[in-house]
Formats: structure tokens, C-alpha cells, sequence
């Protein structure tokens, strides 16, 4: 059985790599996507807004599908449906196609999202130690190669599908492969549950919402200040600070390393010194990264900011799914409880998006983007107050109160 994790650990860990890769190349070559269909500025906000919308749609469902199905093979069949929507974008050629290939990427996303969280959240549970920043630190990976081949596609003239139909070629049959490894870490999940007769509309019922409220505000709050360094830590360090063009598109690469070490050493953090000090220690350093860019004096102190702002955000999300699975499985032991919590906090990923961008760029355009860096900044404070909600287990690994029994965990998904 040990052997079994394993290898659904590793196939899970590609899982996320290859989503890191399709996201980077989708986000970072939307001026190429605009210019291809001849997508208007006042349209284009309209385009970006979907994918997030949609998204969130595809993580609601993905909650209801879980009763029915073993989150293994929802997410078996939906990554290779979002490396097909990634081509689909960059081979179209008429507005019409992109709206659909976008439309079909976000629903897609929603339900690979959920779904390889829901895996990393039982995963965890049943290695009993912190694992689930490691995943996520293979997407921090695969979104720093994305945004890379992004970069040689734009520096030699590529048209996008030549851009992109070389990654989907590798990793679509790949992430197929690697699938027959992942494992539903509950010994089944949703699906027992409807085989053993509890009914598959009574899982995760038992959930209250308000215990994943602090969760779910969390997730938000870590993914404002996302947004806010991917969409205006260049135009900060150019025309707040002043810096040159070409230093500007530093902060994000700068974000992006960092928060690939620290989700890479997190996980040693977490065992060492439990999940509710990682946390607070993460949401600390955040708020003091957001401090150091609201009052920098120029460019580098800056670049300062936007270093600690990835070493502190980077341990929040991955955590927050982990304390959700937790939660629901102590206020509902039935196979499933985690997978719909999961999936419904997922929601939250994509509320915070949709809202951090838009309301940094409004208070800067309203007061000053000094000011507007202090209100991320004190969002995220407020996950010290909230995070008592990561309790840890007594194994101070905060995955829960008793470690699984192997023969209870680790069933893969080959014998779907």
C-alpha cells in the first residue's frame, strides 16, 4: 500500500505541474489572444471575467459529481479537456471559437482545481504528515516553465498554436498515463457512500457552512493578494516607483520563485511547527511584504516587497485546502464530506480573484496605489485572527486528530 501512495502522490504531483504549465500559457500570452481574434480593450475584461466565473460554476458541479463519482476520475478527464480548450484558444480564428474554447477552459479549470485538491487533501490524510504545499509546489513549477515557453513564443513571433501544441502533444497523453496512479485517499470517496446506500445527496450535507466561512474568507483574502501582484506589480514599480520597463516585469518572476521555495520547504514548516503557526507566520510576513511596497522609496526596496509578499502567500491556499478536509471530516465522518468541502472552498479561489483586481485598480484610480496596497494588506491580516480554524491534530501535522490505517486510504483508481 505504501507503494500505492507513492505513486498516486507523484501522478497527483504531475497532475499539478501540468496545470501550472496551462494556466501560465493561457494568462501570460492574452496581449497575442487579443491581437489574433481582434478582441477589443472594452471586450476584452468581459473574456477574462468569464474563465473565473466559469470556473467557479465547474467547481460547484465538480461538488455535486463527487457524489456520484470518485474524484480520481473527474479529474482524470478533465485535465486533458483543459489542455484541448488551451489549444482550442490558440488555434481559432474567429471570436465565436474563442469564446467557447475560454468557456470550455474555465469549466474545465473548476473541476481540475477541486478535483486534484480533493486527491491532495485525502493524500495527506492518509500519509499523516503535511504534504499538500509540495503539490502546490509543483504548480508554482509548471506556471514558471508555462510563463517561460510563454516568453520564447513571443520573443521568436510563434503564432499561438505552434505555442502551444507542442505541450499539449507531451503532456496530454502524460497526465493520461500518470492518472491510472492517482488514488481516492479515502478508500473510495463519494462513490461508497452510493454503493453502501447512505445516498449520494446526503454527503457533505452535514458540512455547516459557517464552519468553512473563516476558510473560505482565507482563500479569498490570500487570492486579492494574488491577483495583486499579477496584475500591478509592474505598473506599480513603473509608474509609482519609477522604475524602467524592463525592471517592471521582475517583481512577478520574483514572486513566482518565491513562491515556489517556499511551498517546496513548507510542508518540513508545517511538521515542524504546525499548520496554525505556518499560517500565521505566512499571513505576517504577507501583510509585512504589502507594508514594504506601500511605503517603498524606490524601485528595489520594492522588489523587497513583492519577495516576502511570495514567501508569505505561498503557504495559505495549500493549508486552507488541508484545513478544510479536515474540518468537514470532524463534522461529518461519511465518505465525501472532504471532497464537497473542498470543492465548495475552491469557489472562493476564483471569488478572490475576480474581486482583487479590480478593487486595487479602483482605489488607485480613486486615491493612490500606495493607499491600495494597504487594503490586500489588511485582508490578509485578518487570517492571523482566523487562523485558529488550522488547528492541528495531535501529531501537530494539523491533517487531523488520529492518523488513517493504510488499509483504509491509498485505494487507486485503476479499478474504476
Amino acid at each position: 500500500m505504501t507503494d500505492v501512495l507513492r505513486r498516486g502522490r507523484a501522478s497527483l504531483a504531475f497532475g499539478f505541474f501540468a496545470q501550472g504549465v496551462a494556466f501560465a500559457l493561457l494568462v501570460t500570452r492574452i496581449p497575442a489572444i487579443q491581437d489574433r481574434y481582434g478582441v477589443s480593450d472594452a471586450l476584452l475584461p468581459v473574456f477574462l471575467a468569464a474563465v473565473p466565473i466559469l470556473a467557479g460554476v465547474g467547481s460547484v458541479v465538480s461538488e455535486r459529481l463527487v457524489r456520484r463519482v470518485r474524484p480520481s476520475r473527474l479529474l482524470r478527464w478533465s485535465q486533458p479537456v483543459v489542455l484541448l480548450a488551451l489549444l482550442g484558444v490558440g488555434a481559432g480564428d474567429r471570436v465565436a471559437v474563442l469564446a467557447v474554447a475560454l468557456a470550455v477552459f474555465g469549466l474545465a479549470v473548476g473541476a481540475l482545481d477541486a478535483s486534484m485538491n480533493m486527491l491532495g487533501v485525502s493524500l495527506q490524510r492518509a500519509y499523516g504528515r503535511s504534504i499538500m504545499l509540495g503539490f502546490h509546489a509543483t504548480y508554482s513549477l509548471g506556471g514558471i516553465l508555462g510563463a517561460s515557453l510563454a516568453w520564447a513564443g513571443a520573443h521568436w513571433d510563434l503564432a499561438l498554436w505552434v505555442s502551444y501544441l507542442p505541450v499539449v502533444v507531451v503532456l496530454l497523453p502524460a497526465a493520461l498515463v500518470g492518472s491510472r496512479w492517482y488514488v481516492d485517499g479515502d478508500g473510495g470517496g463519494a462513490a461508497e457512500a452510493v454503493d453502501k446506500g447512505a445516498g449520494g445527496a446526503g454527503v457533505g450535507a452535514g458540512v455547516a457552512f459557517k464552519v468553512l466561512l473563516p476558510l473560505c474568507l482565507v482563500m479569498t483574502f490570500a487570492y486579492i493578494g494574488d491577483s495583486t501582484v499579477s496584475n500591478w506589480s509592474a505598473k506599480y514599480l513603473q509608474d509609482v516607483l519609477g522604475s524602467s520597463e524592463q525592471l517592471a516585469t521582475v517583481p512577478y518572476n520574483v514572486y513566482m520563485v518565491t513562491t515556489l521555495v517556499g511551498r517546496a520547504v513548507g510542508d518540513f514548516g508545517v511538521r515542524r511547527f504546525g499548520a496554525v503557526a505556518v499560517v500565521r507566520g505566512g499571513a505576517v510576513v504577507a501583510a509585512g511584504g504589502f507594508a514594504v511596497v506601500a511605503s517603498a522609496p524606490g524601485a528595489w526596496v520594492g522588489m523587497l516587497g513583492f519577495t516576502l509578499l511570495g514567501l508569505g502567500l505561498c503557504v495559505l491556499v495549500p493549508q486552507t485546502f488541508a484545513a478544510a478536509g479536515r474540518l468537514a471530516a470532524e463534522q461529518d465522518g461519511r465518505p465525501g464530506a472532504s471532497d464537497a468541502a473542498v470543492a465548495r472552498l475552491n469557489v472562493f479561489n476564483y471569488v478572490g480573484f475576480l474581486v482583487g483586481s479590480p478593487l486595487v485598480g479602483a482605489l488607485g484610480d480613486a486615491w493612490s496605489y500606495r493607499g491600495a496596497m494597504l487594503v490586500p494588506m489588511v485582508l490578509v491580516l485578518v487570517t492571523v485572527v482566523y487562523a485558529r480554524s488550522f488547528g492541528d491534530g495531535p501529531d501537530r501535522y494539523g491533517v487531523g486528530h488520529e492518523r488513517p490505517r493504510t488499509a483504509d486510504v491509498g485505494r487507486g483508481s485503476n479499478g474504476l
